[in-house]
């Protein structure tokens, strides 16, 4: 089995980016990226959890974390 040499100036990491941080432009979204048809409450929601994924630098939000972001947003049960 042959290993990958990454100190080889032929190698490409693409798993790293430029100051490790990732443009937003590029950011993959979970559930859509146009908001247009959305009510204003629905619409808040999408925002809120698009803020969280990137700040926590997700793609993907759980369950609980989604749980997260709708009590941040003042849900109560």
């Amino acid at each position: 089995m042959s290993t990958v040499n990454v100190l080889d100036p032929s190698f490409v990491d693409r798993r790293k980016h430029e100051g490790n941080e990732y443009p937003a432009s590029r950011e993959r979204r979970q559930f859509g990226n146009s908001y247009d048809e959305l009510t204003p409450d629905a619409r808040e929601l999408a925002l809120a959890v698009d803020q969280y994924k990137l700040h926590h630098r997700r793609r993907f939000v759980t369950y609980e974390e989604l749980l997260h972001v709708v009590k941040s947003l003042g849900y109560r049960r």
